[in-house]
């Protein structure tokens, strides 16, 4: 039985919108300073040493750099999967950096979305069910869930597929699904590491077409890459070297 729920353009509208209610320009993230430490093999690696970033809302920002740069450790900080050894992190105004792992998840929840290179997808799940995910660890009546569920679902193109499983959708098709579970909480920031490593490149470039079309809609995104093709797609591009920021530029043709 289908228990589904029509939504709406004016739905759609509504939860595409969600992500850019903080004005376009004001700062979303704002590190100080951020220093992460590890020690391996009785060697101390300074993953982050001293690093500044800020992002404003509405923004479209690729943090690039080789294996070891710290650009994986910054992801982790600024996904609140990670906290500082030093330093402050400030969230969407409120500053996360020491907060203990039961806010830190309460925050990851609320404030970010995330796209994963493996998509993370439930195999015996319906489309419908894992965009639901999120909603259902924060409590949202199972109504209002599928109602933003399928909105995200329209807005990432797959309006469709509902009902179908990861094993009868493409690559491309569980990417946006992935997408459409990041996008239901509409959070402050939508954080992608390698979203199209394992797309081929005509998926590869669908994905990120569907990336500039959601910046455009005002959500602020943060793409991880090693793939300096990829990152041509941002509008700004932060290298990162031996745990400082290297660069920080805007694309020209943006």
């Amino acid at each position: 039985m289908n228990d589904s729920i029509a939504v709406s353009p004016s739905d759609a509208e509504s939860s595409a919108n969600g992500a850019s209610q903080t004005a376009r320009g004001a700062n979303v993230i704002e590190a100080k300073r951020l220093r992460r430490r590890y020690d391996m093999g009785g060697t101390t690696i300074n993953a982050l040493d001293g690093v500044n970033l800020s992002i404003e809302q509405g923004d479209y920002v690729a943090i690039m750099g080789p294996s070891g740069s710290g650009k994986s450790t910054l992801m982790n900080v600024l996904g609140c999967l990670d906290q500082p050894d030093s330093g402050d992190y400030v969230l969407n105004g409120e500053n996360v950096s020491a907060l203990p792992d039961r806010e830190l998840a309460r925050i990851r929840n609320r404030e970010i979305g995330f796209v994963f290179q493996t998509f993370n997808l439930l195999q015996r799940a319906t489309a419908l069910h894992n965009v639901e995910i999120p909603l259902i660890y924060a409590g949202i009546a199972k109504q209002e869930r599928r109602v933003r569920a399928q909105a995200a679902l329209h807005q990432v193109g797959l309006g469709e597929r509902l009902t179908h499983q990861p094993s009868e959708l493409s690559g491309g098709q569980r990417q946006r699904v992935a997408v459409a579970r990041a996008l239901v909480t509409e959070p402050s920031i939508l954080l992608a590491d390698e979203p199209t490593g394992n797309l081929d490149s005509s998926t590869a470039r669908e994905i990120l077409e569907l990336f500039a079309e959601l910046n455009a809609a005002g959500n602020t995104l943060i793409l991880v890459t090693h793939d300096a093709s990829i990152a041509d797609h941002a509008s700004r591009v932060v290298r990162m070297l031996d745990g400082s920021i290297e660069s920080d530029s805007r694309n020209i043709r943006h």
